[in-house]
């Protein structure tokens, strides 16, 4: 890999911004503005709140009434064209039903990468392209570069460790990426709320989410066990077991747990267990103490290659296996064309089936995917 690479500043056309209703996606907008784009801004409607149910948190998520008046006055303010587009029922599909069929089958998934790469990265692009849009941009706190020798594009870190969403962006196409401007990417966030004051965005000061957009009251057991209802189904009980297989508790539906989980478990010993494995054919929980948490293996799945090609041999990297996880250092080895294993060089705690692995070198996102085999 080189360190030769460049950017897409200074290429001017128009384009189509993302907005949120939130200060980031609104300084976006400006900043694009001020750079020469000719900017058009849209907002996903993404979910109803009569079918997700809930009590609603004033956090700033999108797709509320609020959110969306915010956006069309900004775009009033500088005479952009603004829409709003609605993918209510692809959402849906792509990641409500994504989200709860994972939890069905005891993994944790997380639906903002889903989102990104068939939402925002995907049908949001195809509708800029509809409206003769060169790019589409986001708030998001990452940057995109472009190897110079081979020609591929990339994601690295936002300037804000805070805020770095490079983690979220694993799965962006090639195409994508070269259709994409990230104007916050070298940005800190309080430089971000200062831009906003200086343009007078009434949004300069609104609070921001980091929850799940569609559980409206951050109570994901909530929204899954209303959400099976309305289908007709519901959640079975069943039974908890220690390493040895001993029953020591029951639980109220394998949904409801995670990997690492502690709290919440209702079962009594000396010393605190944690949730090991969970086994959604046999409707079981096992649980342990801390020190059987640990793995040096994963198998990662439907990987998305960034900044290089498919490899056929293993290399050294530094992997993320969560949000709020510091990237460990690794070894990766290809096993098939869709899969590979992540050795640890140390074990590393509470690997979970369904969140996504990413490969970093040198601060550069090399690809990732969906982990699904622990062990």
């Amino acid at each position: 890999m080189t360190d030769t690479h460049s950017t897409k500043q200074g290429r001017k056309g128009r384009v189509l911004v993302a907005l949120s209703g939130g200060v980031d996606s609104s300084v976006a907008l400006y900043l694009l503005r001020e750079q020469g784009y000719e900017v058009i801004g849209a907002h996903m409607k993404l979910w109803d709140f009569s079918e997700v149910g809930g009590e609603m948190k004033q956090d700033g998520r999108c797709c509320t009434l609020e959110s969306i008046d915010d956006c069309r006055a900004l775009c009033a303010s500088i005479d952009a064209p603004f829409y709003v587009l609605n993918f209510v029922d692809k959402f849906r599909k792509e990641v409500i039903e994504n989200f709860v069929s994972e939890y069905r089958a005891g993994r944790t998934p997380n639906p903002c990468v889903v989102c990104n790469t068939r939402l925002k990265w995907e049908s949001f692009l195809k509708r800029a392209r509809e409206l003769g849009c060169d790019y589409m941009a986001t708030g998001h706190y990452a940057s995109i570069k472009r190897y110079a020798q081979t020609g591929r594009y990339y994601i690295v870190p936002g300037e804000d460790v805070t805020r770095d969403q490079s983690y979220a962006l694993w799965g962006l196409s090639q195409d994508a990426l070269a259709h994409t401007l990230l104007p916050l990417g070298e940005m800190e966030k309080s430089e971000v709320r200062q831009r906003a004051h200086e343009h007078g965005v009434r949004t300069a000061d609104k609070p921001e989410s980091r929850e799940i957009c569609f559980v409206t009251d951050n109570n994901y057991r909530r929204f899954l066990r209303e959400w099976e209802q309305k289908q007709g189904r519901k959640f079975e009980g069943g039974e908890i077991v220690d390493e040895s297989g001993e029953t020591i508790g029951h639980h109220e539906g394998v949904p409801f747990y995670t990997i690492g989980q502690r709290k919440g478990l209702g079962v009594f010993r000396p010393e605190p267990v944690y949730v090991k494995e969970i086994y959604p054919e046999t409707n079981r929980i096992v649980v342990s103490g801390v020190e059987s948490l640990s793995k040096y293996d994963v198998d990662v799945s439907e990987i998305n290659w960034m900044a290089i090609e498919r490899p056929s041999e293993p290399f050294d990297a530094k992997v993320k296996i969560r949000y709020l996880h510091k990237a460990a250092e690794a070894y990766v080895t290809p096993l098939d064309s869709d899969t590979v294993r992540v050795t640890f060089k140390e074990k590393q705690r509470a690997i979970t089936p369904g969140q996504s692995a990413v490969f970093y070198r040198e601060q550069v996102v090399l690809g990732g995917g969906v982990i699904r085999k622990v062990g």
